[in-house]
């Protein structure tokens, strides 16, 4: 066989592979094949090629493969270094470089330790490529919870303002650099290669389910992911935070963003997917939720405006005062078009599998409580509505980080549930909202550096305001879970929601 030309296309997340090669026949007659093999996700953490030719498995730890065959044609990329995940376009330059192709005819490349080889069970004249990464076999499961029939759903009865058998509990950034285990990941790749590649966005929400058994499973992601479906481009610089690059700053460039309605977002996003597929399934077995969430459009339109994250926001609140005094309305329209696709892109996760949607107004402490009216709620309503209207039995909590001064307006969201900041009182904010409405909080995150007796205090107390155990409450911080935040502390709060039955009489 001679080679002729070998193309290799590195998508978001998923890797195609073109041979081109001619085959010699009888006389002097030559024939040009074309062999092309796609990869799509796999459950078993990592990526799986069926073909005629070949099965690929590109697992998403410590990535050294093997190659094992007796197909004529035989293919193997070697990337520059042996501990890389699955590339996304940004990396095609470097990859393209550093990119070596093996051929044979029969036996093995081996590119790891020999003892380390995986026996295939494919059919005769496979050619496989193996990983030393972990497997579901060895997974351990830490927590002694979500065991009871109940536990599937209790999150998601609780969100509808059911009354549930006890206190739910799940927490903001539960997947986070507190953990020893997420951090061996943040520190080698870099936020958007983990959380747009599907391996290890599914490793990094299940680490905290299996060491803790929350009530539900949070996909790791992030409120900016969507942007660019509209072309908005960002990134995570680290010690920055997320820099966005595309300018927003008039009506005209507003109108240059992409029709929010026709956003295709399998083929703009397609890891979602295929996270939240396999998150399904995984959270099916784990007998617990799926949370889906979202940016809410002021949050999303204030960071686009603002560039990156900002003390006082004033980039955003002078085009809002421009829009109040008639100058121009590129606030209104921004919001208008973030809020449809945020509308459209939780429902897309739902269509994908989450079973709870959380709308994030991560800046409404940058808001007055006027601003809040005029602006920030009526977008999220839209978004809200959008959801209900093709889901309207899927629960949507609201939470608006910073607004607990104003969450009398809160009270008509549309949300099924509203979450509080620890800015407010359990008690006063169950008084504000009223006993109809479901809410979701509000330990203060910081609690966590405490002793275990003072955390299990917190629980108690925050779970007794709020009306007592299962009472239309689900329980969480009232903000995410701080780095550095010791381990078994996490463990700590879980345990005594999940056993807390209320005071004794």
């Amino acid at each position: 066989m001679e080679l002729e030309t070998i193309r290799v296309e590195v998508f978001c997340d998923v890797v195609e592979l073109k041979l081109k090669h001619r085959t010699s026949h009888r006389g002097s007659r030559e024939t040009t094949q074309n062999k092309s093999f796609h990869t799509s996700y796999d459950r078993s953490f990592g990526l799986r090629c069926c073909s005629s030719c070949f099965s690929l498995w590109y697992c998403y730890h410590h990535v050294h493969f093997f190659l094992v065959g007796c197909d004529p044609l035989l293919l193997l990329f070697l990337l520059k270094n042996t501990e890389i995940m699955l590339v996304n376009t940004r990396q095609v330059p470097s990859i393209m470089t550093a990119m070596t192709v093996f051929l044979a005819a029969t036996g093995v490349l081996s590119f790891a330790p020999p003892s380390t080889t995986t026996t295939s069970a494919n059919a005769p004249g496979s050619t496989t490529f193996f990983s030393t990464a972990a497997t579901e076999e060895n997974v351990v499961i830490e927590h002694e919870h979500c065991k009871e029939p109940g536990d599937r759903d209790i999150l998601i009865r609780a969100a509808r303002g059911e009354v549930t058998e006890r206190t739910p509990v799940w927490l903001m950034r539960q997947a986070g650099r507190y953990m020893a285990a997420f951090r061996e990941y943040s520190t080698k790749y870099g936020f958007r290669e983990r959380s747009e590649t599907p391996g290890m966005a599914v490793e990094l929400s299940l680490q905290c389910h299996r060491k803790y058994g929350m009530d539900g499973i949070i996909m790791f992601s992030d409120i900016l992911t969507p942007l660019p479906t509209l072309g908005i481009e960002f990134d995570v610089v680290g010690g920055v935070g997320p820099v966005i690059s595309t300018p927003v700053e008039s009506e005209a460039d507003v109108n240059a963003l992409a029709d929010a309605e026709s956003v295709d977002f399998d083929k703009q996003l397609p890891f979602i997917r295929e996270i939240l597929t396999t998150l399904s399934k995984e959270a099916e077995e784990a007998n617990t939720a799926l949370i889906g969430f979202v940016g809410a459009p002021f949050t999303l339109a204030a960071y686009t405006m603002e560039g990156k994250s900002s003390k006082h926001c004033l980039t955003t609140k002078k085009h809002m005062m421009r829009d109040e005094m008639g100058q121009d309305k590129t606030m209104s329209l921004f919001l208008d078009k973030l809020a449809v696709m945020i509308g459209n892109y939780a429902c897309h996760q739902i269509d994908c599998g989450a079973q709870v949607i959380q709308l994030f107004e991560s800046w409404a402490h940058q808001v007055s409580p006027a601003g809040f009216e005029k602006f920030a709620k009526p977008a999220a309503q839209k978004a809200i509505e959008i959801i209900k209207a093709k889901h309207p039995d899927v629960p949507v909590i609201y939470f608006a980080n910073g607004g607990s001064s104003y969450l009398e307006l809160q009270r008509d969201m549309g949300a099924d549930m509203i979450a509080v900041d620890w800015h407010v009182d359990m008690a006063q904010a169950r008084k504000i909202l009223g006993p109809d409405i479901p809410i979701s909080g509000n330990i203060d995150p910081t609690i966590l550096f405490g002793s275990k007796e003072q955390i299990e205090q917190a629980v108690r107390d925050c779970i007794d305001k709020a009306g007592g155990p299962g009472n239309k409450h689900l329980l969480n911080l009232g903000h995410g879970v701080m780095q550095g935040t010791p381990e078994e502390a996490v463990g700590w709060l879980v345990d005594e929601c999940k056993r807390y039955q209320g005071k004794k009489a």
